[in-house]
């Protein structure tokens, strides 16, 4: 009988380790098979399952009394730093989803921003600077070529006598392309032009000047006669035929047409140019409206010394 209940004793020792194990205040959870199976044989007859089930409840109360405080009162400081921690997250991820931008992101933005003015500015400066480099190296370099302005023609002087663009070799002529009826703008150039021719005279360069007609249905030989006697003793006026005009004009690049038409009352559109062509025949430069006396007479100057360095 004292080797049963030691055996017994034994057992029960052995389930009680077993039971320890679960520190959970919970419900005691269903025993298992195994564990009915040691039981049964364990429990004297007289004791029944529903004994063992308080010895059981028993049991937990114990070890769930006897847990060390210090660690329980970690365990609650842990579950608080924890419950805190995720207070903190939530409410840090509320706070991030609840705002706009962050300071992060707003300060991101302005030296983004910065940044991209400054390279635009920068690259600007420099595309700029480029431009006027490669504008003074064109200005400095020398000459790719000579435009195709001028070549032959053959019309009628104010004198009535045939003139060829071979009656100007030898000589720096200075050619105005315009007609007798311009109301301002043919005088004004011409009155510009023979100052120039003057002005460049005392610096002793010769220069012809030359008026040629882009308006050959009225501007005949007489009427150009009386219209350069006007502006200078030496100007020469030519004209010629519509199809000799048109030649020329071609040949000089120079532009021209009718306007409106009032019987024989009608204005030409042409363009604005003087050439000056060099003793061969060659067009060396051209001066617009906007070159005054002593811009155009300076000019002149200037090519002709160039011209004769060459």
């Amino acid at each position: 009988m004292a080797t049963i209940i030691s055996r017994n004793v034994n057992k029960l020792r052995f389930l009680n380790s077993r039971l320890a194990q679960c520190r959970s205040p919970m419900p005691s959870p269903p025993i298992p098979d195994r564990t009915l199976t040691l039981l049964q044989s364990a429990l004297p007859l007289g004791i029944g399952i529903q004994s063992f089930a308080m010895y059981q409840r028993c049991l937990f109360s114990t070890s769930t009394a006897t847990v060390n405080p210090e660690n329980q009162g970690d365990a609650n400081s842990g579950e608080g730093e924890k419950s805190g921690e995720s207070n903190r997250s939530s409410d840090g991820g509320r706070a991030v989803r609840g705002g706009p931008i962050s300071w992060l992101s707003f300060l991101l933005v302005v030296a983004t921003g910065a940044g991209v003015l400054f390279y635009y500015d920068r690259e600007k400066k420099q595309h700029i600077e480029e431009i006027n480099n490669a504008s003074k190296a064109v200005k400095q370099g020398p000459s790719a070529g000579k435009a195709a302005i001028g070549g032959p023609f053959n019309l009628i002087n104010h004198d009535g006598k045939k003139v060829t663009d071979r009656d100007f070799l030898g000589k720096w002529t200075l050619i105005y392309f315009g007609f007798t009826h311009c109301p301002d703008i043919c005088p004004d150039e011409l009155q510009k032009l023979a100052t120039a021719v003057d002005k460049i005279k005392e610096k002793g360069i010769e220069i012809v000047p030359v008026f040629i007609s882009v308006d050959p249905e009225r501007d005949t030989v007489e009427q150009v006669r009386e219209y350069v006697k006007e502006f200078h003793p030496k100007l020469i006026g030519l004209t010629g035929t519509s199809d000799e005009i048109r030649s020329v004009a071609r040949a000089y690049r120079v532009y021209y047409m009718k306007t409106a038409e009032e019987d024989s009352d009608y204005l030409v559109d042409h363009s604005i140019v003087m050439y000056l062509m060099s003793p061969n025949m060659q067009f060396v430069k051209f001066f617009g409206k906007n070159n005054d006396v002593d811009a155009l007479a300076d000019g002149i100057v200037k090519e002709v010394k160039q011209y004769k360095k060459q």
